[in-house]
């Protein structure tokens, strides 16, 4: 654990005594330390507290951290930790020390800061005044159901923001106020992308016409690249039969995320008609496109000569995520994948990995990224390697040509040792937005369980069956969360290319109405995308709401712009117009369109 995980694993402590000082009657579960912080689940017996009551705990945390108190480990053995929690009344814990208890364990260690114990593995700082003045603060409250079961009891999860420095934490919150102005969910609706309603279902979003403009530009460039890339395309239905999942895995090992099975067809008796009785089928929502694209590659018989195939899908798969987890965009049930399959021999595994490499850079680039923020992580194999699907050869070749091609490709890169999936290695690719958060988007996943479960093979030049290797390759990981990305890097300013609407006509007046619309229709005609505000409103609305709007171009038709030669056109963000002939604007945005600026 890092020194800053160290001081808010900690922190969570000290909040917890803070606590169980103000409210005796108080259960603890878990506090850990996370990104930017800690949190601590804690059960208020019925009482329900506000977030102002998180300056009372902020002011006793203060008061504990500046009493120098040392952080002191004692341990216990299993009979004593679980008299421990029942003399604490604490359910919470006595439920843990019992399944540690059933995990074999028989000493457990303790942590006592001032006159509060907790059950804790640690490490922990030595003395509180490791931790300064300022450099953490509570912040917000939500309910969390005990070890995340929507059947156990809801608890109270307090979350506090903790860094090395109070000016670490002041730039920190800085960035939160402007991540908040970009919040997606936020501008989704200002700009009229997008909402989710609950009559039509949670985490199922609904794309307005300006949103759904943005996702087709994205996919018809998406489609546009993968045909340039040597892909073909495939399309698989939304259901599948129960038996495909079953012989895939998904219903054995992730029927939790999944639907419930839709069954279809009628039992009759075999009386009627006199025919036979008819069994029900049993269908399930997909989770995934993997098994749709196997049975197409299954098909028919394959030879070497057939290898590469490179299939790609935008296939809308359905998970039934927990109702907490659900986030905007960021976390849905319904989602559209950019998949591909990649099905390959031995020989050609580096080359093709390789390329997607390149495809993923330059995906990046095209939408605004800068690869020098790149991350990637190389994610192989732990200690107890017994619980991998696949043999050690295939392991060891597929790690190693990972990590060749992830150094020819100069990634910036590190390992994951016991990172990778039970199926296979991978790399994952993450980028950082404007304000410097990290995305994980790009996955580039070796398979060995699907093809040993669908027994997949090929002919090769030995006239021998032998098994392809598969990748699972994502260049955006779904529609959903990149344009939730997008949106929240560029503020909802999108680039000119991206822009579900590039220029905005107002009209001064009535009598400029048909001026507008003729100039509408010569920029639709240069495949422009034009939108006219001619309501019966002042001209000073109507440029406020297009500002609002932050569309690229804006240009405002008055009895001088209509008979004028030249456009008048307002830029983005600029307080001065400029003219420019109508030639020269439409060969401006065919430009930047074509050089996605």
């Amino acid at each position: 654990m890092s020194n800053i995980e160290t001081k808010r694993h900690s922190l969570a402590h000290i909040m917890a005594a803070a606590v169980k000082e103000l409210w005796p009657q108080a259960q603890l579960a878990i506090g850990p330390a996370i990104d930017n912080g800690f949190y601590y689940d804690i059960d208020f017996k019925g009482e329900s507290i506000s977030d102002a009551e998180l300056k009372s705990i902020e002011k006793k945390m203060n008061h504990l951290v500046k009493q120098n108190l040392e952080f002191k480990r004692s341990e216990k053995n299993i009979t004593d930790s679980l008299a421990w929690a029942k003399a604490e009344q604490d359910p919470y814990k006595e439920e843990l020390i019992s399944d540690l208890k059933e995990q074999g364990e028989t000493m457990l260690r303790f942590y006592t800061v001032g006159e509060f114990t907790d059950l804790c593995r640690g490490p922990h700082v030595a003395n509180t005044k490791e931790i300064k003045a300022g450099s953490f603060k509570l912040d917000k409250l939500a309910g969390a159901y005990w070890r995340g079961d929507e059947k156990n009891t809801m608890l109270t999860r307090i979350y506090g923001l903790a860094f090395d420095t109070k000016e670490e934490l002041d730039d920190y919150l800085k960035m939160m106020i402007e991540a908040e102005k970009r919040d997606h969910r936020k501008l989704g609706k200002e700009l009229d992308l997008f909402h989710i309603d609950e009559m039509v279902g949670l985490g199922l979003p609904l794309w307005h016409p300006k949103g759904a403009m943005l996702w087709r530009i994205i996919e018809d460039f998406w489609y546009k690249e993968h045909a340039k890339n040597g892909y073909d395309l495939v399309r698989t239905p939304h259901i599948g039969n129960k038996a495909l999942w079953e012989t895939s895995g998904h219903w054995g090992f992730y029927n939790d995320s999944m639907y419930p099975a839709i069954e279809a067809g009628q039992s009759l008796s075999a009386s009627q008609n006199n025919e036979k009785a008819k069994e029900p089928e049993s269908y399930l929502l997909k989770p995934m496109n993997c098994p749709f694209h196997i049975q197409i590659f299954k098909n028919n018989p394959k030879s070497y000569r057939d290898l590469p195939v490179r299939w790609a899908e935008c296939g809308t798969v359905y998970r039934f995520e927990k109702k907490g987890e659900l986030s905007g965009l960021t976390r849905v049930r319904g989602f559209t994948q950019d998949d591909a399959h990649i099905i390959c021999r031995p020989d050609q595994v580096e080359y093709e990995l390789g390329k997607v490499i390149d495809f993923i850079l330059f995906i990046y680039k095209s939408f605004g990224f800068n690869l020098n923020d790149i991350k990637v992580y190389l994610s192989i194999r732990g200690q107890e390697k017994g619980k991998n699907i696949g043999a050690d050869e295939g392991w060891n070749f597929t790690e190693k040509v990972l990590e060749k091609v992830a150094i020819d490709k100069k990634l910036d890169f590190q390992k994951d040792e016991g990172g990778a999936a039970f199926y296979g290695p991978k790399l994952d690719f993450k980028i950082k937005d404007a304000l410097g958060r990290e995305w994980q988007c790009s996955t580039l996943q070796f398979d060995f369980n699907l093809p040993e479960r669908f027994n997949l093979e090929f002919t090769n030049n030995k006239s021998e069956k032998e098994r392809p290797y598969m990748l699972h390759r994502a260049l955006f990981g779904s529609y959903e969360r990149f344009i939730g990305l997008l949106i929240e890097h560029y503020a909802g300013a999108f680039p000119v290319w991206l822009s579900p609407v590039q220029v905005k006509l107002i009209s001064v007046a009535e009598t400029h109405i048909p001026a507008c619309r003729q100039l509408a229709e010569e920029l639709m005609a240069a495949d422009i995308r034009v939108e006219l505000d001619d309501n019966n409103e002042t001209v000073g609305n109507k440029i406020r709401k297009a500002v609002n709007e932050k569309v690229p171009y804006m240009l405002v038709i008055g009895d001088k712009e209509a008979n004028a030669a030249n456009l008048t056109i307002r830029d983005r963000g600029a307080q001065e117009t400029r003219e420019i002939s109508r030639e020269n604007f439409i060969k401006e945005v065919a430009e930047k369109v074509k050089n996605h600026n």
